[in-house]
């Protein structure tokens, strides 16, 4: 593919890999592109666990499925995101951001609208609809051929220091490197993410992978080759829309948004 089609194809797979093993050539080529990334004084301050090793794959599937459980039973999740959940084509289109939820198990969709508020809340507990998405996790990590696990260098990443940005920042463009390639390998990649809304859940993982206490574990991807034709989860959301670059573009200060350029977009072909 041309460069910028990879760009503009990226995209996070939610749906299911095939069984296939990543072979060790693309298993390198990943490592590989992310140890490219630009970071401070050539620091390269990132760290990588890669495992197909399947006692520990299943292990962290648990471990996420149990976390979507636990951050949805208790509210947690709903409540840090709920700004982002979007219930209507036409909703996503004017906000351009979020998450499209089109797709929920059949005894919610009545309810679409009030799912996640307090009341929606109880019911989903009472339908134990936080334990469907908890196994449907659960069965999307397990079926997952490759995890790769983040870490970074503590000597670099200390939060309380401004200038630290910069491994953050590096890890970044690694993991985008990573990103891109697998659109290129016919790949996806999925970051887990529900582990780290329950810090005890991460801490298993931490133990997991043996983390020495000069790096931080900081995020774990799922990741395969695709399917040649993906069909969607049986629970799903979308993300297709993005802002407009009036959105997030400022011209000389934050109080200028860049004009003229909105209509520039290209289209995916």
């Amino acid at each position: 593919m041309e460069f910028l089609d990879v760009v503009r194809r990226r995209k996070t797979t939610n749906g299911h890999f095939l069984p296939d093993p990543v072979s060790a050539e693309h298993q390198r080529l990943l490592m590989e592109v992310a140890g490219r990334a630009p970071s401070q004084l050539n620091s390269q301050p990132w760290r990588f666990v890669v495992t197909e090793n399947r006692a520990v794959i299943d292990e962290i599937a648990e471990i996420s499925g149990q976390s979507m459980t636990e951050a949805m039973s208790n509210g947690t999740f709903f409540e840090r995101y709920k700004r982002y959940f979007r219930f209507s084509a036409a909703e996503m289109e004017s906000r351009r951001d979020g998450m499209l939820f089109d797709r929920l198990p059949a005894p919610l969709r009545p309810f679409t609208q009030s799912v996640f508020t307090r009341r929606g809340q109880k019911m989903m507990n009472v339908l134990r609809v936080p334990q469907t998405l908890g196994e449907e996790n659960r069965k999307l990590v397990a079926g997952s051929p490759l995890l790769i696990a983040v870490l970074l260098d503590r000597a670099e990443y200390r939060p309380e220091v401004l200038s630290s940005f910069y491994s953050v920042f590096s890890m970044g463009a690694a993991m985008e490197n990573v990103w891109l390639t697998t659109v290129e390998l016919g790949m996806g990649i999925q970051f887990i993410s529900f582990p780290m809304e329950v810090p005890s859940q991460w801490a298993r993982i931490e133990r997991l992978f043996d983390v020495p206490p000069e790096l931080d574990l900081m995020a774990v991807y799922r990741l395969g080759y695709l399917p040649p034709e993906q069909r969607r989860p049986a629970i799903d959301w979308s993300s297709h829309q993005r802002k407009l670059v009036s959105q997030y573009v400022f011209r000389d200060s934050c109080a200028s948004p860049q004009q003229g350029w909105d209509d520039l977009e290209q289209p995916l072909h």
